[in-house]
């Protein structure tokens, strides 16, 4: 990829991979004791691990006077999917009041959890599958110091919980023993900020109602919402309200209202197919020039279970496919940046296709946001624009999949859209050393030398110790 067009990509998404937080205007006051709370996940990951299958049985929040439920229902979470994403888990009507700490209880047996991590003693790299154990199912993790969630009768509070894989995954001799004591972090949160922005949730149209600006959806772990739309709404492509037809699928990224439903920002309608598959890759064939199969760790299907099941590595013929699309971004410049000689080991991407006689037969690739984790290289801040921008690049090392397939560290790139969490942007990462770090964004190929590059919408330093 040349370096000019790969800047002229940044400045083009850096705005749709940032997705910065939007004000919500439907969060009317409530009239009574209890008011609605919002639930995100995701995850503070380990480098390897690629599948982290795990069932919260119960979500409590409390306070020295009382504890009540903002979770009832089984909710299935591969956190390991969250990577720099985040999704919604759940919505209640809570009592008001101010609460210090949040209990978490997880499922041990039925089902039991599930950890999947990528090895890279062979050639592919493969993905081992094991049951893991919880140590302990019940877990209370404080609020901040001085940051309780505070449920008021001012509208939405939230509650953002992030799954530390990483600490919470023992090991023998450095390698993962399945055993699991959780380590959890949580904030409470606003809707507008960013922080507390839906930045993922996808799933099929059911309906679609235009004079009404909103349709509904059934989103990830059959969760059904509505998606309230406006003129502020950004849609990939030609698309529109009216373009939506039932059983599309569609990726949404917005804020919550305070009657549950979802106020879009944007609005990706992904394709029309009725199956799908969805995960990282682990190897192209062929390794240069056009790519006709690829050989990926699936994490999400819809559609193809019979025949293309979850949690499996697959290789899959892509020598019948000509559309090629980039999530959240449509026109002219798409199929320069990404086509069937762009992509490369630790992408991210979708397969949309149908079933048929036992068979999945694809018909279009989209490139999917996805976070990266790894230590920043020291000294490799490189800051392009003027004082106090934020348009440059820096290096990352010790993602597996990434640096396996860069063959050590790996560039990201940032622009002045970039959302830059727990740092003071591309300057405060310069002195920072060499902090763990989250980059969300698009993985793209370099044609120049074949290697992963990533285009940043957000960057996250992780807290020292993750």
């Amino acid at each position: 990829m040349k370096r000019g067009l790969l800047f002229a990509l940044l400045l083009a998404v850096a705005a749709t991979l940032g997705c910065g937080g939007a004000s919500n205007s439907n969060q009317n006051s409530q009239q009574n004791s209890s008011s609605p709370v919002f639930i995100t996940g995701e995850d503070a990951p380990s480098s390897s691990v690629v599948g982290f299958n795990v069932t919260i049985d119960k979500i409590t929040v409390n306070n020295s006077n009382s504890t009540v439920t903002v979770l009832s229902t089984p909710e299935a979470v591969d956190f390991a999917r969250l990577i720099g994403l985040r999704t919604l888990l759940g919505f209640n009507s809570v009592q008001q009041g101010t609460y210090t700490s949040v209990t978490f209880t997880f499922e041990n047996t039925n089902p039991q959890p599930v950890i999947s991590y990528v090895d890279l003693n062979t050639t592919p790299p493969s993905v081992q599958t094991m049951n893991g154990s919880f140590s302990q199912t019940v877990v209370t993790v404080p609020f901040p110091t001085g940051a309780p969630l505070q449920v008021g009768n001012n509208g939405l509070a939230g509650l953002r919980i992030d799954f530390d894989i990483e600490d919470s995954l023992a090991t023998t001799g450095g390698q993962i023993n399945g055993t699991i004591n959780p380590v959890m972090n949580v904030w409470a949160v606003s809707a507008s900020q960013e922080v507390g922005q839906i930045t993922d949730f996808t799933g099929n149209v059911v309906s679609v109602n235009t004079s009404g600006n909103s349709f509904q959806m059934q989103g990830p772990y059959g969760m059904p919402r509505q998606i309230d739309v406006n003129s502020s709404t950004q849609y990939n492509g030609s698309n529109s309200l009216g373009t939506l037809t039932a059983n599309a699928i569609v990726s949404v990224v917005g804020t919550m209202q305070a009657d549950g439903s979802i106020l879009a920002q944007y609005v990706e309608l992904i394709t029309t197919d009725k199956a799908f598959v969805s995960g990282r890759i682990l190897a192209v064939n062929p390794t240069s020039g056009p790519v006709t199969s690829v050989t990926m760790w699936v994490g999400e299907e819809l559609g193809t279970s019979g025949v293309i099941p979850v949690d499996t590595v697959q290789t899959i013929n892509l020598s019948g496919v000509s559309e090629y699309d980039v999530c959240f971004f449509d026109n002219w410049l798409t199929g320069q940046i990404f086509n069937n000689t762009a992509l490369v080991v630790g992408q991210r991407i979708f397969i949309g296709g149908s079933v048929s006689g036992g068979v999945f037969t694809p018909d279009m690739v989209s490139l999917r946001r996805q976070g990266v984790v790894g230590a920043l290289v020291a000294n490799s801040v490189n800051i392009t624009g003027g004082s106090g921008s934020n348009l440059g690049n820096f290096e990352m090392q010790n993602d597996a999949l990434m640096s396996y397939s860069a063959g050590g560290p790996f560039t990201v790139y940032t622009g002045n859209l970039t959302v830059f969490e727990n740092i003071d942007g591309l300057s405060g990462l310069a002195a920072a050393g060499t902090p763990n770090l989250i980059s969300r964004g698009l993985v793209f190929k370099d044609q120049s030398n074949g290697k992963p590059v990533v285009v940043a919408g957000r960057v996250r330093v992780l807290p020292a110790g993750q």
